[in-house]
């Protein structure tokens, strides 16, 4: 799979599916998540909705990560997961590494060639920018799946800068 860095506006991304960092309620929130429900308008909260009202009346878990429509997104589907909260005392990065592998195999089932990507938990949960890029380019590097581009949209250039250090460095 190729990785790719940009910086810009994820709801603007030209891909087969936008990974949008959620919250377990599904019914939008504060950035990512609520700019992919206003730009996506009422047939992506319509989605989950449903899967509130069906397999998911608890919630989507932490790590998981499930697909509804883009509805006006430049996209043919979402894929929304829930990132863990950044705790100091607690090391949940299995979890954060989880959520890209999760958007990854729901890719695959849809067929979707091209993903976009949050950088996620790295706004309203806390966790630390750069270990969020790295934990990021862990999971995606190390992924078994049929996407062939993945791309990780970082909110501005200076993130983008970060990221593409990250990404140099050795592992």
């Amino acid at each position: 799979m190729q990785i790719e860095l940009v910086a810009g506006d994820i709801t603007e991304r030209h891909v087969d599916a936008i990974v949008n960092a959620a919250n377990s309620g599904l019914l939008g929130g504060a950035g990512v998540d609520g700019a992919i429900h206003r730009v996506g308008g009422p047939e992506v909260l319509a989605a989950c909705r449903e899967l509130r009202a069906g397999p998911l009346r608890d919630g989507l878990p932490t790590g998981q990560a499930v697909a509804t429509t883009a509805g006006r997104l430049p996209a043919r589907w979402v894929i929304h997961t829930v990132g863990p909260v950044y705790a100091a005392d607690s090391d949940r990065s299995a979890l954060l590494r989880s959520c890209y592998v999760a958007s990854l195999r729901v890719a695959d089932v849809l067929g979707a060639a091209t993903v976009a990507f949050p950088l996620i938990s790295a706004g309203v949960y806390g966790w630390p920018v750069q270990d969020a890029i790295r934990q990021a380019l862990t999971a995606l590097r190390a992924a078994d799946t049929w996407v062939a581009t993945a791309r990780l949209v970082l909110f501005d250039d200076s993130r983008l800068e970060l990221a593409q250090q990250v990404l140099n460095q050795p592992r």
